[in-house]
């Protein structure tokens, strides 16, 4: 313990009072006893050698205390203030706000006022101006910042003062040192070599933590290694003996080899009893825990115990095999087992440290979806698999080809490229973000093979599946196809399951149809494109095209939504790391643009379904929706006391927000991996009085003679085609979607000049309720020179 250590004489008697457990939450502030792992032991008395060090030790293993520990001791010795005497860099700013959370509870919770005897700031670029300001002025014992801060620091004016009082630095830490590497590390290296020259601190301790940084070979080698990679970083020799790993005891006895001991593990698969919090005797005493710890949790590597290597739970060579092979049970039973005695032995404390005796891990590994691999064949006969291969299982006869799927009415198209070699003409996979290159020597496309709405071999009813732009009338008057268009029509072709294709009919071969890329439109839908829509993504879909950050908040939704379901007894937080900072703020974006819009789908979904037959139209829209919504003001007001006229207005704002976000998102199309609820067939939307209108023959009277002689179904449907067309793109006329428009003050067309000396232009803008003009800071249409405003603005 940290009082051993005092007793001893390595640390200072303060320290006893400092590092204590529990202290912000102990109305005595005095908490209870610090027990120390070996490794931090080992790193307190390296610190005071003097040595530089490296500590390689595991997630949640202390290694920050292993640090903090000698440099707190190291200020209390010397005395607090003055100047800097630590400087921490994290690589990452949510690392750093972590530490100065933890460093509350030691050095500040249990003194008056929370003011301990050992000052530290965190200046890592998220604090204001005032905080910034303070810390120059007056720094602290310890300083909490970023690689990049620590480069601003050296190198801008305003940062110097903190330069000029880190002179004769006593520690420079890098935490998580495996996250530099190549240029990155290359930078922070020479960073490292120019802050201990500008702070005259050669003799300064550099050291270093990583729980991931581990080489090949013998413990010595690995030791070796990472002592190498980290002198480069520091630029100041780490020995092999200062970097310090963890050592590991058992907590249970190895077990015997014995049938006694056998026929004892198969009795706790079979019936695995329930243990609780204080069970602790007699857990550990469990033959499957003896098991499970010597086969999943330790391994000895020359004469030291060291963490198993991950194992999965189920599969051939899972844990559930082994143990059911060796207890002659079932894997079913044996995995049900394995799961009861984990989760058993997270609740089961050890006495003496009141930590669980096994704080596991699971890691679920989760790849991205793969196509779907199909034979040329007739649609009963096709061979079909998840699996990517490239023939048949069994059968090297048949070609394997992904298939990609319409957006819009879901047939399945075969993704290849025609080619022509020594083999022959034929057909191979391709991937369906392909294109045809500059020369056009590639032939890339797609199959369309169906027997049951097969292309049809006639021109006229060719022209009767084909895009209407794809058509004109031909000197005669009659419909014909454009002639640039014909080049871009199906081809037929004969395919064999090999994959040769030939231009008639060939015995085992099946009829298809070659349609070249870019997709211009669905054979079977009939759903087109326009032809400066290159990327066939947009049209088409694989499994396996899910996106990136979509497939990351889909997987982060669930694990919130499961937590939720079982309750909230004890504190959960879901941690979501990405490789970057773009990324991060990537993920972050997508994951509340997906609950905003999830939400407004949500309460849309509920109000029409709410309206039933009546269903809902643009004057009730916003209002249901935002009923159906149910928000507290506090969501979305600034003023959530507001009441009567201003409630009324705030009110108002949110339901032209609403109106706006619910007429966006029913545009087609601009959601590519969530298309909107009328998308997925869960909404519809319909005109009031269509039907009776296109009923009235006079309405219809002098227009053209093909709308003239329909009938009203005909024309209801022509009609509710264009306008649905008009409507996905946003060709809508409702106020919310009608951008203001501004206009300028005849009477003060520029005002005078700023104080910084630039013209301020004063504008009226208008909308739909009211017009405003701002020419004046009085009410009225009076301008500042008192004349009226000639905008017509009130």
């Amino acid at each position: 313990t940290v009082g051993s250590l005092v007793d001893r004489g390595v640390l200072s008697p303060e320290c006893k009072r400092i590092f204590r457990l529990g202290k912000d939450a102990d109305p005595s502030g005095e908490g209870s006893v610090l027990p120390l792992y070996r490794h931090q032991v080992e790193a307190i008395e390296a610190a005071a050698s003097g040595d530089n060090y490296v500590l390689t030790t595991g997630t949640g293993s202390g290694k920050s205390l292993s640090y903090i520990i000698p440099i707190v001791d190291r200020v209390l010795r010397e005395g607090s203030g003055g100047r800097i005497k630590a400087i921490v860099v994290y690589p990452m700013n949510a690392l750093a706000n972590s530490q100065e959370e933890e460093l509350s509870k030691f050095l500040c919770a249990g003194y008056p006022d929370g003011k301990g005897p050992v000052t530290f700031k965190k200046y890592t670029g998220q604090e204001k101006d005032t905080e910034r300001q303070a810390i120059i002025a007056d720094p602290p014992d310890i300083l909490l910042t970023n690689y990049v801060m620590l480069e601003y620091i050296l190198t801008r004016n305003d940062e110097r003062p903190l330069v000029a009082r880190a002179q004769g630095l006593h520690f420079l830490v890098l935490d998580e040192l495996h996250t530099y590497r190549g240029r990155q590390g290359a930078d922070v290296a020479l960073l490292c070599r120019r802050a201990r020259d500008a702070c005259a601190a050669e003799a300064a301790q550099c050291i270093g933590t990583s729980a991931t940084l581990a080489g090949e070979g013998t413990l010595d080698e690995q030791r070796t290694e990472v002592a190498e990679v980290a002198s480069r970083l520091f630029g100041s020799q780490v020995r092999p003996g200062r970097v310090i790993g963890e050592t590991l005891q058992r907590v249970t006895e190895l077990p015997e080899v014995s049938a006694e001991f056998v026929s004892r593990l198969r009795e706790a698969v079979t019936d695995p009893p329930d243990y609780g919090p204080g069970d602790y005797e007699a857990f550990v005493a469990d033959p499957l825990v003896r098991w499970v710890e010597s086969t999943v949790g330790l391994a000895e590597v020359d004469g030291r115990l060291v963490r198993a290597e991950p194992r999965t739970l189920r599969g051939d060579d899972g844990i559930a095999a082994e143990l059911a092979e060796c207890t002659s049970t079932s894997q079913e039973d044996a995995a049900e087992a394995l799961r009861a005695i984990l989760i058993a032995g997270s609740r089961v404390l050890e006495p003496s440290t009141g930590r669980p005796i096994f704080a596991f891990k699971l890691h679920q590994f989760v790849s991205r979806g793969s196509s779907v691999y199909a034979t040329v064949e007739p649609e009963d006969d096709r061979v079909v698999t998840l699996t990517e291969q490239q023939y048949a299982p069994g059968d090297r006869s048949k070609r394997l080809y992904p298939l990609a799927f319409c957006r819009d009415g879901g047939q399945d198209y075969y993704v290849v490229e025609r080619i022509s070699d020594e083999e022959g003409d034929r057909l191979v996979p391709r991937d369906l973000g392909d294109i045809d290159d500059e020369d056009g020597h590639r032939k890339v496309g797609f199959l369309y093979a169906s027997t049951t709405d097969p292309w049809p071999d006639d021109p006229a009813g060719e022209l009767e599946r084909v895009p209407s732009d794809w058509v004109e009338e031909d000197r005669h008057g009659n419909p014909a196809l454009r002639r640039d268009m014909v080049k871009l029509l199906p081809q037929s072709l004969w395919v064999t399951p090999d994959g040769h294709v030939y231009p008639r009919h060939q015995d085992g071969a099946m009829r298809a149809w070659f349609v070249p890329a870019p997709f211009r439109f669905c054979l079977w839908s009939g759903a087109s494109y326009a032809p400066n829509m290159r990327s066939d993504i947009m049209k088409m879909s694989t499994l396996g095209f899910e996106g990136r950050s979509t497939a990351t908040t889909m997987l982060t939704l669930l694990v919130l939504r499961f937590l939720e379901a079982h309750g909230r007894d004890v504190p959960r937080k879901l941690l979501n790391f990405t490789d970057n900072r773009q990324d991060a703020a990537l993920q972050a974006g997508h994951f509340n643009d997906f609950v905003q819009v999830s939400l407004l789908r949500a309460a849309l979904y509920r109000a029409a379904a709410g309206a039933g037959e009546i269903a809902l139209d643009y004057t009730t829209l916003a209002g249901e929706v935002q009923k159906a919504l149910a928000l507290p003001m506090t969501e979305y007001a600034q003023n959530p006391d507001a009441s009567y006229g201003a409630k009324d207005d705030i009110d108002r704002g949110l339901r032209e927000v609403l109106a706006y976000r619910l007429y966006v998102d029913l545009r087609a199309g601009w959601r590519v991996t969530a298309p909107n609820l009328e998308q997925a067939g869960l909404l519809k939307v319909d005109y009031a009085y269509l039907d009776e209108l296109c009923a009235n023959e006079t309405d219809w009277a002098g227009c053209h003679e093909a709308l003239v002689s329909a009938k009203p179904a005909v024309r209801a449907e022509v009609v509710r085609a264009v306008l649905d067309h008009l409507r996905r793109d946003l060709v809508v006329k409702v106020d919310q979607l009608d951008p203001p428009t501004t206009t300028r003050c005849s009477t003060v067309p520029t005002r005078p000049s700023s104080p910084r000396g630039r013209s301020t232009r004063w504008s009226a803008t208008s909308s739909s309720a009211a017009r405003w003009c701002s020419c004046g800071p009085g009410s009225g249409p009076t301008s500042p020179t008192g004349s009226a405003c000639r905008s017509g603005a009130s």
